[in-house]
C-alpha cells in the first residue's frame, strides 16, 4: 500500500495534526481564563466526569487532556507554572471568571458525595501564582466579587454616615434656643 502523501510534502501526519488541534483547543481555553486547576482523576468513570461537568457554573469547564498537550499549550504563557503538576492522570478545570470559590465548590461537593478524598486537586495557577494542594483553602475561602463590593461599599459609606450624623446633631443643637440664666432648658420636641 502506498502513502497518499508525496515524499517532499510538508503536511503533518494525522497524529501530529490531531496533537496540534488538541493543543490549539487548550490554548483557546486559556485565553480568558482566570484560574487553571489540575484534578487527579485516576479511576473516574465517564458518569462521574459528566456529573462534575453538570454541576460546574457556566464560567468553568472541565477538560480531560494529555499532560503533554497541556504542557505544550501553556509553554511561553502566563500559565507555564502549571507544568510541575502536569503529571499523572489529570482533568483540568478552566475558570473564566474571578468567582473562584463557586467554581471549586462543585468538585469539593462531588468529592464528599463519592467519598473520593484521594482524588484531590493537584495544583492551580491563579493570578500568576502557583497554588499547591495545601493552598487550596486560600482559594476556596476567597471572597466573591459581590462580597468584595459589599465590603468596599460599606467602607465608603461609613465615613459619610458619620459626617451626616455629626451635621444633624449640630443642626439640632443650633435649632434649640439658648436657655436663659436660671430657666430650665426646654425639652426637645418629639420626632414625627
Amino acid at each position: 500500500m502506498t502513502s497518499v502523501r508525496a515524499v517532499g510534502s510538508t503536511l503533518p501526519s494525522i497524529r501530529a495534526a490531531a496533537e496540534l488541534a488538541r493543543q490549539e483547543l487548550l490554548r483557546r481555553e486559556l485565553v480568558e481564563c482566570q484560574l487553571v486547576a489540575g484534578i487527579w482523576c485516576h479511576g473516574f468513570t465517564v458518569a462521574q466526569l459528566r456529573s462534575i461537568r453538570a454541576s460546574l457554573p457556566p464560567t468553568a469547564r472541565l477538560v480531560v487532556a494529555k499532560n503533554s498537550d497541556v504542557a505544550a499549550a501553556v509553554a511561553g504563557t502566563r500559565w507555564e507554572a502549571v507544568r510541575p503538576f502536569a503529571r499523572g492522570m489529570n482533568a483540568w478545570l478552566f475558570v473564566r471568571s474571578d468567582e473562584i470559590p463557586p467554581a471549586l465548590r462543585p468538585y469539593r461537593d462531588f468529592q464528599k458525595e463519592w467519598k473520593l478524598q484521594l482524588n484531590d486537586f493537584t495544583g492551580a495557577v491563579f493570578e500568576g501564582r502557583l497554588y499547591s494542594p495545601d493552598d487550596f483553602a486560600k482559594l476556596e475561602s476567597m471572597p466573591t466579587r459581590l462580597q468584595s463590593y459589599q465590603y468596599l461599599l460599606g467602607c465608603l459609606q461609613m465615613p459619610a454616615v458619620s459626617v451626616l450624623a455629626a451635621l444633624r446633631a449640630r443642626q439640632e443643637a443650633m435649632a434649640q434656643p439658648p436657655a436663659a440664666a436660671g430657666e430650665p432648658a426646654p425639652a426637645p420636641a418629639p420626632d414625627k
